[in-house]
């Protein structure tokens, strides 16, 4: 595959049907290295690093990397497919927009409130954005079993970290009319939060036919401010991470 650096005949004689996406090549790596056995490097080409694992129970897996916002993830879903995936979580971060949801928890999407043009390529606007009700039961379960402190509902997904989330302390404090008072709207749809490639990726699940989730570590308050708690990420990543490894292994 031209940006995957991977074919389906480099996976082996018992291929995965399952990957776990990280927007973060050294999440992907963090993934394949503490939680995988028996790891294999696939590619690292263009900084999507893709490895071949093995769960505990002897599932073959991929940890690969999906890159930053919808259009790159695209990319990377669509190779997936092509070499014979067919179920996908992401793991990533998010931004809390819910005054009840604290930066370190975890967010469970069942849904995304999609405002993404790599999306409107694959599907019209009013095609609806969900995820597999199996992958995310499987994710609650795990969530529940290992204590975390997590939530389940829609998230909005958005093409840009700054001006698409409403952010105005950066080089561009000027935000189209359109975006002034977003965040407030969509809190009062009980919208949970903000990141960047849900939304797609259950569109192309819907489309493709593979069964997709995501879990998410929040790593900002935005009813507090707009930056990044950095002292917090690492446990909400770990919790993520440790939810999907847990729902992976445990679910067929």
């Amino acid at each position: 595959m031209y940006h995957i650096g991977f074919e389906r005949d480099d996976l082996g004689a018992s291929p995965p049907e399952m990957a776990l996406l990280s927007g973060d090549p050294e999440r992907a790596r963090l993934i394949a290295n503490t939680y995988l056995q028996d790891v294999r490097i696939l590619s690292e080409h263009r900084g999507l690093n893709s490895y071949l694992g093995y769960l505990p129970n002897n599932r073959p897996i991929l940890s690969a990397t999906s890159g930053m916002g919808a259009p790159s993830l695209s990319i990377v879903v669509n190779e997936l497919v092509q070499v014979g995936i067919r179920q996908i979580i992401r793991i990533g971060t998010c931004g809390s927009i819910q005054p009840h949801i604290p930066v370190g928890s975890i967010v469970i999407s069942s849904g995304a409130l999609c405002r993404q043009g790599a999306a409107n390529d694959i599907a019209p606007v009013e095609y609806p954005a969900v995820a597999d009700p199996f992958l995310t039961v499987a994710l609650v379960q795990a969530a529940r079993k290992l204590e975390f402190e997590y939530y389940l509902g829609i998230t909005a997904s958005v093409d840009t970290f700054y001006e698409g989330q409403e952010r105005t302390n950066s080089a561009n404090p000027h935000l189209l009319r359109s975006l002034h008072g977003i965040t407030e709207e969509y809190r009062r749809l009980n919208v949970l939060n903000y990141e960047m490639e849900c939304g797609t990726l259950f569109k192309m699940a819907g489309v493709y036919g593979f069964a997709a989730a995501a879990v998410c570590g929040v790593v900002a308050q935005r009813t507090v401010a707009e930056n990044v708690i950095v002292t917090q990420k690492n446990m909400a990543v770990n919790q993520a991470i440790a939810t999907a490894i847990h729902a992976v292994t445990n679910c067929e």
